[in-house]
């Protein structure tokens, strides 16, 4: 599919996870020893999106993963993901908390979503938020391609969304993951790298 992008106003930059439990050299994966020089890299690389589009009166949309807290605090988490990050607990991406919030860079969002699973639409208001906002068009970027982003690339897809991935402002664990999910969403979402997104966004 072709990228685009027709009105700066009704164009989202949907970030995923860029947060800062997930980047920040404090936060809950840099602690569990999970870093990433690919992924760190991407606030720098999609700031200049977010500064085009804040310009032309665009939307910054942050869909923040988070850990709802039980009794005593203590986060429910999938079975899958206790699997895969055991290091994960108490107050690790809590509603509200430093971990959960965007990364600095690039702040302040227009709109802020907890997603509780890969996709940013499962179980969450964004695409409510979306609608009351005049949004139809969706910029994609954030962590990991082949998790959140793609989910949630999808799922835009299905809700009629004029969707484009940036190509480089998005990352996986594995260099190779990354490229074959860039390769399977071309069938469903456009692509571009972030300084095509930016200049395509400031226009003549």
């Amino acid at each position: 599919m072709q990228p685009a992008v027709s009105n700066p106003r009704t164009t989202g930059l949907l970030i995923i996870d860029l947060t800062n439990d997930f980047l920040h050299p404090d936060g809950a994966y840099a602690r569990g020893g999970q870093t990433s020089p690919e992924i760190a890299a991407l606030p720098e690389r999609v700031l200049p999106v977010a500064e085009t589009l804040r310009a032309k009166g665009g939307w910054i949309v942050s869909a923040e993963f988070t850990l709802v807290p039980g009794k005593g605090g203590e986060p429910f988490i999938s079975p899958h993901l206790k699997a895969i990050r055991p290091f994960l607990g108490k107050g690790d991406f809590a509603p509200g908390s430093w971990g959960q919030e965007l990364v600095e860079m690039l702040k302040p969002a227009d709109i802020r979503i907890e997603k509780v699973a890969y996709s940013a639409f499962y179980m969450t208001r964004l695409e409510w938020v979306l609608r009351k906002a005049g949004i139809d068009t969706l910029l994609v970027c954030g962590i990991v391609t082949n998790g959140g982003v793609a989910s949630t690339v999808r799922d835009a897809h299905m809700r009629d969304f004029t969707t484009t991935v940036l190509s480089d402002g998005c990352a996986a664990f594995r260099r190779d993951t990354h490229e074959t999910t860039l390769l399977d969403l071309r069938t469903v979402a456009g692509q571009m790298t972030c300084a095509e997104a930016a200049s395509l966004i400031a226009g003549p």
